[in-house]
């Protein structure tokens, strides 16, 4: 069960990951059809905080909050009083006195979230902080590889690419181990480190050994706008050793899902014949992002009765 906040999947049992994916196999009808969205959250107001620049993320917590009748609101942060000089804590404290029931966040800083949740009456879900986590990504992922296969025992996970820079691989590791997969983090030399193995994971630098047999295979994107120094010689070459494209993919499984968290570098870390293949569901991804976030904040709305 969920308490006020959710900040990551560390410390997420086994069995609410299960129950935000079965509560989210629900919520999903509700996109499809506007004629069973209802008023869940009994317009309890929302507000989306994102110090960094999101499409999915962000809109998809928007119509998630819309379609369960909740107030939605985006701060702008480019244009609120942070560009003043205004503290994360004291934004917080304002918006809770303004009545904000959820604070949704995304943020530069590792722990930025954690320190909001410990301010604030407000429910606080992570939309990432820093390198740290991005647990509604994973939900998603999880979400869709259940949608998919149906269960995670046994199942071959490999994610591949920028492992070290990446929250979504974290988080995707916490809980894809909790669920009984074996996961494979996979990626250049100098983006993956082998201390990720305190996860329960793989770590390997050969991709063509980490795809043989997976069940899923998911890309992450190089984010060069989290480094100092460039981690190998140019995109042309990370394409060419690290690149999966459908001669590669041939080592995993025929039915292997192709998954991606976007955006998507199109012939970097996927070639555009695997982004679009019959194996991709990476826009189903997309989709399936709402209707986690509405599980979510349904599941937070339940937990704490004070927020009605």
């Amino acid at each position: 069960m969920l308490g006020k906040d959710l900040l990551g999947l560390r410390d997420l049992s086994g069995d609410t990951i299960m129950e935000i994916l079965t509560v989210a196999r629900e919520m999903k009808k509700k996109i499809d059809d506007p004629n069973l969205r209802d008023n869940t959250l009994n317009k309890s107001s929302i507000i989306t905080l994102f110090y960094e620049n999101s499409t999915r993320t962000k809109t998809s917590f928007m119509l998630a909050g819309a379609y369960l009748g909740g107030i939605v609101q985006d701060l702008g942060v480019t244009t609120s009083s942070v560009n003043k000089g205004e503290s994360l804590i004291d934004t917080g404290l304002n918006l809770d006195k303004m009545g904000v029931k959820f604070m949704i966040m995304r943020h530069q800083m590792t722990g930025a979230s954690a320190v909001l949740a410990r301010n604030v009456k407000a429910c606080v879900i992570n939309a990432g902080d820093g390198t740290n986590e991005h647990p509604t990504q994973a939900l998603l992922d999880m979400y869709t590889i259940y949608d998919y296969l149906g269960g995670f025992k046994g199942l071959k996970v490999v994610i591949l690419g920028d492992i070290s820079h990446s929250r979504v691989a974290r988080s995707n590791a916490f809980g894809l181990v909790k669920l009984g997969a074996e996961v494979t983090l996979a990626g250049p030399s100098t983006l993956i480190s082998g201390s990720m193995k305190a996860l329960g994971v793989k770590v390997t630098s050969d991709i063509k050994g980490a795809i043989a047999d997976a069940d899923v295979v998911m890309g992450l994107r190089v984010q060069f706008e989290r480094q100092k120094n460039m981690p190998f010689p140019n995109t042309r070459e990370y394409s060419t050793l690290y690149g999966i494209n459908s001669s590669l993919l041939q080592y995993a499984k025929k039915d292997a899902l192709v998954m991606h968290p976007g955006p998507v570098n199109r012939g970097v870390e996927f070639s555009t014949d695997v982004i679009d293949g019959k194996n991709s569901v990476i826009n189903i991804q997309v989709k399936n992002g709402v209707a986690v976030r509405m599980a979510i904040l349904k599941l937070l709305y339940e937990a704490n009765p004070d927020l009605a």
